[in-house]
């Protein structure tokens, strides 16, 4: 009987370690990555200058929950949604 169960246990131990494998390697960078963007879209403030995914700088002039009005040259301001913002560019 406590052969039986040794060899059960021995069966599942490769599963056990490929899901701690894809625990450390996928699952865990994954959702850091994920909290560091939503602390970053929930940091944005009039004046910050952010690059967009679509890969367009510019200066936020005004934010709401989903909307950001970017200024992106003189006399040009585009609406974007929130998620789109990728990152925050370094000041000229």
């Amino acid at each position: 009987m406590e052969n039986e169960m040794a060899a059960t246990l021995a069966n599942f131990m490769p599963i056990a370690i490929m899901l701690l494998i894809f625990y450390f390697l996928l699952y865990r960078p994954q959702k850091k990555a994920q909290k560091e963007r939503e602390e970053m879209l929930g940091s944005l403030k009039v004046g910050s200058r952010v690059i967009t995914i679509g890969g367009i700088y510019g200066t936020i002039i005004s934010l709401s929950d989903d909307i950001v009005i970017l200024k992106i040259a003189d006399n040009v301001e585009i609406e974007i949604a929130r998620g789109s913002v990728n990152g925050v560019a370094p000041n000229k």
